[in-house]
């Protein structure tokens, strides 16, 4: 999940008759399935929870184009060069429909970026992960948006209108990325063995750390239960981890290549796979900004703002200049 952590006002759900009238209108609403728009009234506890996840949502897939853009120029075909240029592009407008969609709940595009800037908002563990040769771009688009994926297409009946309409798009979008990491994992897989090594070695590396993405353990998120009530998030964390490891293994056997889990065995009782947890110390070390890229985004997306400082005030005053003179025209 591209949002995590994200903390509600209460972990306690209210019965609706603790509600306020306005306060039992609008979860009515969210059980009859219905989509909340921006000129709706909502509960501040749900605006405040929007604006986390989908600003971490955002940031998410901003800073994610990072691990991936560092090798456009180093990809080994032209056409592969390409299709990740393409991807990357995706990322960064997967980034604006969300900030607009943040937008929406009365919060700035400056605002946000400016708390991701002061660590006071977050973005997903998994970038903070160095993507050290050309199969670690295939495990990104196999494992990780296929992670992403498995979150993002249930956000598709998320509450919030504009959220749940962003997602539309940016799941079709990331359909595609996973197919271009599968394809550049099937090709390194069927390679010679050096190649099979370097596919490997990426699955070795990338797989906890997808895991990782959904958050942690259901027993320790105790700030869902709200969030599902209000249908801001659809399903638990450890249903999409399942899911997810359900899904990816038989393609890691297809590969020809081995999930790296001891623990990993199919349990016929539950329909799925048993398998081990991942270093959830390492997660929240990750989070606090100890993992092994923290500083090198964090820098890189500072830079990125401080340089590009020049264009927005150009535009800005491009655009005070045109409604000026549209005002005296009138």
């Amino acid at each position: 999940m591209y949002a995590q952590m994200v903390k509600t006002d209460s972990s306690k759900v209210r019965d609706l008759s603790e509600m306020t009238d306005e306060e039992r209108a609008f979860q009515e609403r969210i059980d009859r399935g219905e989509k909340i728009e921006p000129t709706d009234w909502m509960p501040d506890g749900y605006r405040k929870t929007l604006i986390r996840q989908i600003g971490q949502h955002a940031h998410s897939e901003i800073v994610g184009q990072l691990p991936e853009g560092n090798w456009i120029t180093r990809a080994p075909t032209l056409e592969r060069k390409a299709i990740l240029l393409a991807k990357v592009q995706d990322e960064a407008g997967h980034g604006l429909y969300l900030y607009c969609a943040a937008e929406t709940l009365g919060v700035s595009r400056d605002e946000l970026i400016e708390l991701l800037h002061a660590g006071k908002m977050k973005y997903s563990s998994i970038f903070n992960y160095p993507t050290l040769t050309w199969a670690d771009i295939g495990a990104v688009g196999w494992l990780v948006d296929g992670a992403a994926i498995m979150n993002q297409v249930p956000l598709q009946r998320t509450s919030f209108g504009p959220y749940s309409r962003a997602m539309v798009r940016i799941c079709k979008e990331e359909s595609f990325h996973q197919r271009q990491g599968f394809d550049i994992m099937m090709k390194m897989a069927n390679g010679n063995s050096a190649q099979r090594h370097m596919a490997q070695d990426a699955l070795n590396r990338f797989w906890y750390p997808s895991l990782m993405m959904f958050g942690p353990s259901d027993k320790e998120s105790v700030h869902s239960a709200q969030s599902m009530a209000w249908k801001i998030k659809i399903n638990t964390n450890d249903e999409l981890r399942q899911k997810f490891v359900d899904q990816t293994v038989p393609q890691a056997e297809y590969l020809g290549l081995t999930v790296p889990d001891e623990n990993l065995e199919w349990n016929e009782d539950k329909g799925g796979y048993d398998f081990s947890e991942p270093d959830w110390t390492e997660f929240f070390e990750v989070l606090k900004g100890n993992g092994p890229c923290n500083r090198e985004r964090m820098e890189a997306r500072v830079k990125a703002w401080d340089d590009g400082a020049w264009v927005r005030d150009g535009l800005m005053a491009h655009a005070e200049k045109r409604h000026a003179s549209r005002t005296a025209a009138e």
